[in-house]
């Protein structure tokens, strides 16, 4: 069936691209930071093991809106590890990194994200799609605050 939501196809095309790159970041700093959950190690064990559960919970949640808006416009959403590499800004990692090295590629990982969903704001504006607007500036707050908490770990 036609969706007529008064966003050309086209503009939804733009948009749910964008979308699929935050999805594939969103994933993939999720897939990262589970990981760091289990293999973090260290005098700061125990705060970053729940600090980063919080995170990873979150962040699954958070692919899910995502996914649910890419496909309200109308297009397939990106499910496959094959396709997060190919869209995602996001690297993995090689090994166990030490526990500061975690916290500062996290950092990384939540700016990227942010990075990522401001870069699909000029096509929200241009078709006046407020609803993903406002779920970009939803992961962008998060974002920018996590990004904020997991650096202050490193100062001093």
């Amino acid at each position: 069936m036609k969706i007529d939501i008064g966003i050309t196809e086209t503009e939804r095309a733009k948009i749910a691209d964008g979308l699929a790159h935050l999805l594939a970041d969103t994933y993939t700093l999720y897939l990262k930071t589970h990981n760091f959950h289990w293999n973090v190690k260290g005098p700061m064990f125990q705060t970053l093991h729940l600090m980063f559960e919080t995170h990873y919970n979150e962040l699954a949640l958070a692919v899910d809106d995502i996914a649910e808006r890419i496909r309200t416009l109308g297009f397939p959403a990106p499910g496959t590890y094959k396709q997060f590499v190919e869209l995602s800004s996001i690297k993995e990692e090689d090994g166990v990194p030490e526990a500061k090295e975690m916290i500062k590629l996290l950092v990384e990982g939540h700016e990227a994200c942010v990075r990522t969903a401001r870069s699909i704001f000029p096509a929200c504006d241009e078709s006046h799609d407020e609803p993903t607007a406002d779920l970009l500036t939803q992961r962008m707050q998060t974002h920018e605050k996590t990004a904020w908490m997991l650096r202050s770990l490193l100062e001093g």
